[in-house]
């Protein structure tokens, strides 16, 4: 019986590991999605986020699904990180600065268009 517990347990923290790093997996089965190398070398992306955040997870899925370095804040644990995203305007999240060009909310296009 103790067997089958630590089976599903197994089994439920395999799925959960895979879930969150679904971006990153998924990159290495499909490498054409990458963005280029010179793109990526001149990218500057800074993630403003909480855990609990469903469009911050698509963020980050994109982000890693592209291959594209990015820097992450927690603005509900990290004080500091809470300072910058308020001086930035906060209201919402995911707040995502790509260069200097601030992006509200989850939104791929805009991503792509501030690498340019």
């Amino acid at each position: 019986m103790l067997n089958g517990i630590l089976k599903k347990f197994l089994l439920i923290l395999l799925v959960v590991v895979v879930y969150q790093n679904w971006g990153k997996i998924e990159r290495v089965f499909n490498p054409s999605q990458v963005v280029s190398e010179q793109t990526q070398a001149k990218a500057s992306v800074v993630l403003y986020a909480t855990d609990w955040c469903g469009y911050c997870k698509l963020t980050r899925r994109f982000l890693d699904q592209k291959g594209i370095p990015y820097k992450e804040f927690d603005i509900e644990k990290d004080a500091e990180a809470r300072k910058a995203y308020e001086a930035l305007g906060g209201r919402g999240i995911p707040l995502i600065d790509v260069n200097g060009t601030l992006i509200r909310g989850y939104d791929p296009d805009e991503i792509l268009a501030a690498l340019k």
